[in-house]
């Protein structure tokens, strides 16, 4: 690991970038260009003290998943993130087959879609970004362990996960969920995430066991999905997913028809934002989760 070389990348990766860039208010006048470094670790879902560290060449050796957050929360390009992997010491993520890297230009239209929950997730499931919006209808997944990150996963292995729907729509994401990894797994065999989740998840849920040898086969499809919110109530709102990085990414977009009472709901969850349920500030590098919430 080049500790100088990362802290170095880091600094600059950082100072080129403008709050507007990523989402933020600019705020107060600031004394330097581009994002403080609270806003980079907010962005990353770690710790500021983890990531000042990092950029004062003390920090630990971050781990594969850390450094995929950095690459998003500091928006570099595939060369850019490969060679940020190899400042750390890590092998790059091969790049014909699906990694946690999300290109510049999705996570910009990610951070535009102000009235619409938003966020990106691998075809298998795995949360990699989320706007403001996202965060405030189903939980930060940036706050939860990395196994924990998967929908598919959470939904079968951890009970809280099915709080954010009505019960009786339940059985009907149940069938979703495992129609679309056996699709994704059939059309990626030599691709090993899809095939070891559904093993995983066949060991360790009767219910995706019984679903899965049923053999029924669909992709995720635009419609409409009702939530469940501890604030605001129950939502209605219309889901698009739009296909990036050869149909391996999803942007997936919640929105409310205009003079309904689920968009009234989501203007103001916007209004709300992201509510700490357990009354602590999330953390990473250590920390626990502080917000109680899913992703759909």
């Amino acid at each position: 690991m080049n500790r100088a070389e990362l802290a170095d990348f880091l600094r600059r990766g950082r100072a080129r970038l403008d709050p507007l860039d990523v989402g933020l208010a600019p705020g107060a006048r600031r004394r330097t260009p581009g994002l403080r470094r609270e806003e980079v670790a907010s962005l990353a879902g770690m710790s500021v003290d983890y990531y000042t560290r990092l950029e004062q060449s003390r920090g630990p050796r971050p781990s594969r998943q850390m450094l995929a957050a950095l690459a998003r929360a500091l928006r570099l390009t595939a060369d850019e993130r490969d060679h940020l992997f190899h400042l750390a010491g890590e092998e790059p993520p091969r790049r014909d087959t699906p990694s946690s890297h999300v290109r510049p230009g999705l996570l910009l239209v990610l951070d535009r879609l102000h009235d619409a929950a938003a966020q990106v997730v691998t075809d298998c499931g795995e949360v990699l970004a989320q706007n403001a919006l996202a965060k405030a209808l189903v939980g930060d997944a940036s706050a939860r362990p990395a196994r924990e990150r998967n929908l598919t996963r959470r939904f079968f292995l951890d009970p809280t996960a099915r709080t954010l729907f009505p019960p009786e729509d339940l059985p009907g994401h149940a069938r979703v969920h495992v129609a679309s990894l056996r699709a994704v797994a059939a059309a990626h065999p030599d691709d090993p995430e899809p095939a070891a989740l559904a093993a995983e998840l066949r060991s360790a849920s009767t219910e995706f066991a019984r679903l899965w040898d049923e053999h029924e086969v669909s992709l995720r499809r635009p419609g409409t999905k009702r939530f469940r919110h501890p604030v605001v109530g129950l939502l209605e709102l219309d889901c698009e997913a739009l296909l990036s990085n050869g149909h391996r990414t999803h942007l997936i977009i919640h929105t409310a028809r205009p003079g309904t009472e689920s968009h009234e709901k989501l203007q103001l969850l916007r209004v709300v934002g992201l509510q700490n349920m357990s009354g602590h500030p999330s953390r990473a590098g250590g920390g626990k989760p502080g917000v109680r919430g899913e992703a759909p």
